[in-house]
């Protein structure tokens, strides 16, 4: 792969997306069934406004192990701000990216929109084929 691939070429086109509003059990489900490490959180509108990672899952989950029951939705959880990239930035800037996020994935947005999610772990797997 070359040192000018674009992140479309790896970003994945099916991610989890969830709403501030959606309970922490449907969520943490979502994310479970699709294996994924993150989900877009999007607004009414389908903007992004943060990113709901399998760790933010882990306190409401372990309260539920403790309790039988499920509190909060995914606003109270979710990291806001998200770190984000462009379908067109080059690879090696996001492998840059990605040494100062705590995210495993990244969204990629047009617009304010999520288009597809970027993985830490394609990005390794493509740094590697380039070097």
């Amino acid at each position: 792969m070359s040192t000018e691939a674009r992140v479309s070429v790896l970003m994945q086109t099916d991610w989890v997306e969830v709403t501030p509003e959606t309970p922490m059990r449907r969520a943490a489900a979502l994310l479970v069934e699709a294996r994924a490490a993150a989900a877009a959180v999007v607004d009414d509108e389908g903007l992004l406004v943060g990113i709901l990672s399998q760790k933010d899952c882990f306190r409401p989950a372990l309260y539920a192990s403790y309790y039988q029951e499920w509190k909060g939705n995914v606003a109270e959880n979710m990291s806001r701000g998200a770190i984000t990239c462009n379908a067109e930035d080059d690879l090696i800037s996001a492998a840059e990216a990605f040494t100062n996020c705590p995210h495993r994935v990244f969204p990629v947005v047009e617009e304010g929109r999520v288009v597809g999610m970027l993985r830490r772990s394609d990005v390794l797997a493509a740094l590697m084929d380039m070097g």
